[in-house]
């Protein structure tokens, strides 16, 4: 840090396990990623190429190479995994892992119907290869499930092999975890935290006042989850109490 300031929370330091950010990457240029990370890299743990952007990137390999020489962890969207599931392409998706040299993917089924234990399924797969991150929750903002059934899918899921389990907003923070105006199904997520630690969940906040709510329910370390590259610094000002929304989080009463 650039000064000496009292109460100041600790962070994990990276490699983090907990307090992880995650960022959404939507289509940033080569020349972009090195702008951000040069400022943000001691920040972002994880960045996720958003839905089926890595698809259509160009010079992707490049791309992940620059990430990587910063030791930052990269992974395809969900969205991407459903695209080669729903055409049964799996085996092909094994492939692209292997040529990426990817470290990390995401196991979900929020775009499209799979059965649940078949989803456990290619957890297990894919854990005995990569680091396995799965979503839960749908896209459909008419598909609401009562709290119990995420605890229930979050806990088979993590008993299956994921390493963590995203609870599910997209990039627009209005569905799952959030009602469509965007504001936090609070019942739903106090409930989950009494069964699931919350150093397995990664919440997906991409609005800064459902950012807020996580770190004054759980604290600076809680895992979150599509940021904006954006919004990785005034982030992490706001887990330290430097921002206004969290200035007298740490202070001595």
């Amino acid at each position: 840090m650039n000064f000496n300031l009292s109460q100041i929370p600790t962070r994990d330091s990276k490699p983090r396990k907990h307090g992880i950010t995650m960022v959404m990457d939507k289509g940033l240029s080569i020349n972009q990623v090195k702008d951000f990370l040069d400022v943000a890299e001691p920040y972002v743990d994880v960045v996720k190429f958003g839905f089926g952007t890595s698809f259509v990137t160009p010079k992707l390999k490049e791309k992940i190479q620059v990430y990587k020489e910063a030791g930052v962890a990269i992974y395809f969207g969900g969205t991407l995994f459903e695209a080669f599931a729903i055409r049964n392409q799996l085996d092909v998706y094994e492939e692209i892992i292997k040529e990426y040299d990817l470290e990390y993917i995401e196991v979900s089924d929020g775009s499209m119907e799979i059965d649940h234990k078949v989803k456990c399924e290619y957890i297990t797969r894919f854990a005995k290869q990569v680091t396995v991150l799965s979503e839960v929750g749908s896209k459909d903002t008419t598909n609401i499930m009562a709290p119990y059934k995420w605890i229930e899918l979050m806990q088979a899921e993590i008993n299956a092999g994921s390493s963590y389990v995203i609870g599910e907003a997209r990039e627009s923070g209005t569905v799952g975890i959030y009602r469509t105006d965007g504001e936090v199904r609070q019942g739903l997520v106090q409930e989950i935290l009494t069964k699931i630690p919350e150093e397995k969940i990664i919440w997906e906040a991409p609005k800064k006042a459902q950012q807020l709510y996580f770190l004054k329910l759980v604290g600076q370390n809680v895992n979150l989850g599509n940021i904006a590259p954006t919004e990785v610094i005034p982030l992490e000002a706001m887990r330290i109490g430097l921002r206004g929304d969290t200035f007298d989080m740490y202070l001595d009463k």
